[in-house]
């Protein structure tokens, strides 16, 4: 089976690392640590039910005064934008873009089946425009809270 570079399924990272709900925050953190990944999707029987982020337990865990402890259940993000192994590589910048994500599990039958980061299409050279445009839409100012 040759892959389409055109493809998320020729630029993902198929063995991805993960947490199922009930992981605490700590051991969530201590896998992002040795992975050297900002994000790890959250899987329960095969399915994607969310994901944590480095800045989900910074500020939900963390600023909240929670304790490392906590199931990772309670800090996850839970509104999951997920995109398929056969969209194309503009797409899922688009869909990152309009969502402002910088990371998009990729899911077929329900089942995860690798993840794309924003840096994934960037460093395609192929995909530059698209994740120059991504990147615009995502990191748009925002005001600080007073």
């Amino acid at each position: 089976m040759t892959l389409n570079n055109n493809t998320v399924e020729g630029i993902m990272t198929k063995n991805v690392a993960t947490v199922s709900p009930n992981q605490t925050v700590q051991e969530a953190a201590e896998l992002m640590s040795q992975k050297n990944v900002g994000a790890l999707p959250v899987v329960e029987n095969g399915q994607v039910r969310g994901i944590i982020t480095d800045r989900d337990i910074t500020l939900r865990t963390t600023a909240d005064g929670k304790g490392a402890s906590i199931p990772v259940s309670q800090v996850m993000s839970t509104n999951l934008v997920t995109g398929t192994p056969n969209m194309s590589v503009g797409e899922a910048a688009n869909v990152m873009a309009q969502h402002q994500i910088r990371r998009l599990p990729i899911v077929e039958n329900n089942q995860l089946r690798g993840i794309v980061a924003l840096g994934d299409i960037a460093t395609n050279q192929q995909y530059d425009n698209a994740a120059e445009q991504a990147l615009t839409n995502i990191s748009e100012p925002s005001q600080p809270q007073e």
